[in-house]
């Protein structure tokens, strides 16, 4: 194990790929000489070169264009968009080209790229480049979205998603970035797509989370605690496909659940996964499930606003308290 931050980990685990398979290659917008944007790719430009390492001009449509193209020609793009937002112009070739070639060509393709991004709020970046879009993807049959929160998952993920043979949204974290964590150095370590884990075990309500609030969903629990209240804790880490099985097996033993995301509460990963309990564990619930999740308007600049429209642990704690209170 080494103790490295999470941008660390994004960009061992690419380096780790590119020496195991010659085939992986990585383009976007500033990854060679300038390391990336939030600095996640430094060192690969200089480790691998030119041939390997492309900086694209400034077209997201290119770049995932050019991406899809290499993916079906053989290679396996790891191709970046600076942020989560820029997504909306190459959304036609994701949508539309990405996700569905795969089953228009009736299997005989395959499609292994990663598109790498980040999203989140919490750095006054203002409505255009702090947004939780993961919804989006997530509801376009044919694509993985993945979203860790730690620097050891962040590593264990990107490398199974650059081994998949389907196409992966991977959605890193702005705040996190910079977060220490032990991540093992075993150049094979992998995490299986769509398998949550229970990060904290409880017996009085389930806490079901992802990405950056998976850490303010942590601080709450630890609050509650306190109070003799002892929350399960799970970490999605997978948004899709989405793991069901672990969350209805933490509700048998609590009977409460609490869903936290970054997201905007309307059409949310935790409307999903209500309506999921309701057809598969409705009679598990004490009480109906709660949801926290940001206000349904545009992040604000203002850092006061920002926090304010964002989940915190003290709207989780009180969500929890909450449900408690009503038996």
């Amino acid at each position: 194990m080494s103790e490295m931050t999470y941008r660390g980990a994004i960009a061992q685990a690419i380096m780790e790929e590119m020496r195991r398979d010659p085939q992986v290659i990585l383009l976007g917008e500033d990854v060679g000489k300038f390391g990336g944007a939030m600095a996640a790719t430094k060192g690969v430009y200089e480790a691998f070169g030119p041939g390997r390492v492309l900086d694209t001009p400034i077209s997201e449509a290119a770049i995932i264009g050019a991406a899809l193209g290499a993916a079906l020609t053989g290679l396996r793009p790891i191709a970046e968009i600076m942020f989560i937002d820029f997504t909306t112009c190459c959304m036609d070739q994701i949508a539309n080209q990405v996700a569905k070639v795969r089953y228009m060509l009736g299997s005989q393709v395959t499609v292994p790229l990663v598109i790498r991004t980040q999203g989140g709020a919490g750095k006054s970046y203002a409505a255009q480049h702090s947004q939780s879009l993961e919804v989006w993807f997530a509801a376009i049959p044919g694509l993985r979205v993945v979203m860790p929160a730690t620097a050891a998952d962040a590593k264990g993920l990107l490398k199974s998603a650059i081994r998949s043979n389907d196409p992966v949204l991977f959605i890193e974290n702005k705040v996190l970035y910079g977060e220490k964590g032990e991540v093992p150095d075993d150049p094979d370590f992998l995490l299986p797509l769509g398998k949550a884990a229970v990060v904290r075990p409880g017996r009085d309500a389930t806490i079901v989370s992802y990405s950056r609030q998976l850490m303010i969903a942590l601080e709450a629990a630890t609050m509650l605690a306190a109070e003799a209240i002892h929350c399960e804790v799970i970490d999605l880490r997978t948004i899709s496909p989405l793991d069901m099985k672990t969350i209805l097996t933490s509700l048998e033993k609590t009977s409460r659940l609490v869903i936290v995301e970054e997201g905007h509460k309307s059409f949310g990963v935790g409307a999903e996964i209500t309506a999921r309990i309701m057809e598969e564990g409705f009679d598990l619930l004490e009480r109906p499930v709660a949801r926290v999740a940001s206000r349904d308007t545009p992040i604000p600049f203002s850092p006061v606003l920002e926090r304010a429209t964002i989940p915190n642990a003290g709207k989780i704690a009180a969500a929890v308290k909450s449900m408690l209170a009503a038996v």
